[in-house]
């Protein structure tokens, strides 16, 4: 029989956020990061096919899922996600890890293992190349942006059933399954007075103050020495732009797998990514 997953808490500098660990005296140990807004139930149909002797560990971000929203009057800002990861890995003394990130995840992983070398043995990006990026003539839009942001009130909307919640997933991802939406929102809701809404902290939605700029990103690109894999969805992220070849040469021209799907393809075909996972931490 599969181990079981335990859930727990460790403080994030002073946010509780959401563990779920397999075989904590397992081998190899393996961290997956999951996408913006989603959570760490995105990656359970991978986790099914995966070694029973590993050691499997997921957190949700500080705002997603089940971890606590941050105060009233505080804002979400990057850095934050790499303070999720960093207190995870203290709490539970584990020196290094293999990471996992799909989307934003990939985003959190690899700017973590630019800064911490020593504590990431390998980085395996689902349809995950870096953020929007842009020219650094947009830093003062986006300060207005977020000072604008920060006037609208946080509203969370509800939903009559969690297939309804389902549905507005597809609306806003048009390439999610029926059956990913659906798992999305199951853990990914929650009830409150008789309808369903997101758990997610909506000020998630509010633009951040700063960003990366592309000679920045590809910085941090440049800065990660552990090996390298890009899983891909035929539906999802363009990767023959001048943008992702350059992402891609500062990342040493990683393995590219290229399966059929969109961008949550590691929902699309779990046994394929989980394959490639295998092979490549192996």
């Amino acid at each position: 029989m599969p181990p079981t997953f335990e859930s727990f808490t460790i403080l994030s500098q002073a946010v509780a956020v959401h563990v779920r660990e397999r075989n904590p005296k397992g081998a190899p140990t393996v961290l997956f990061l999951h996408g913006w807004l989603d959570h760490s139930h995105a990656f359970d149909w991978v986790l099914e096919h995966l070694p029973d002797a590993w050691r499997l560990l997921l957190i949700d971000f500080r705002g997603m899922g089940r971890s606590e929203h941050i105060p009233l009057g505080a804002h979400y800002s990057f850095p934050d996600y790499l303070l999720d990861v960093d207190a995870t890995l203290d709490d539970l003394k584990i020196p290094a890890v293999h990471i996992v990130g799909h989307s934003l995840g990939g985003i959190v992983g690899s700017a973590y293992a630019a800064a911490r070398p020593d504590r990431v043995k390998s980085l395996s990006l689902i349809e995950s190349l870096g953020p929007s990026g842009g020219d650094a003539s947009n830093t003062a839009e986006r300060l207005r942006g977020f000072l604008d942001d920060v006037q609208r009130p946080a509203r969370r909307k509800s939903y009559p059933t969690v297939e309804a919640a389902a549905a507005r997933l597809r609306e806003t991802n048009p390439s999610l399954t029926e059956a990913a939406s659906l798992h999305l929102a199951r853990y990914g809701t929650e009830s409150a007075e008789g309808s369903y809404r997101f758990r997610f902290d909506p000020r998630h939605r509010r633009r951040f103050g700063q960003g990366w700029d592309e000679a920045q990103w590809l910085a941090v690109s440049s800065a990660i020495t552990c090996p390298v894999q890009v899983i891909h969805g035929s539906q999802g992220l363009h990767l023959d732009d001048a943008r992702a070849r350059a992402r891609l040469a500062a990342l040493r021209s990683p393995k590219i797998l290229t399966l059929s799907g969109g961008h949550h393809v590691h929902m699309e075909q779990p046994e394929a990514v989980a394959r490639a996972l295998d092979y490549f931490i192996r």
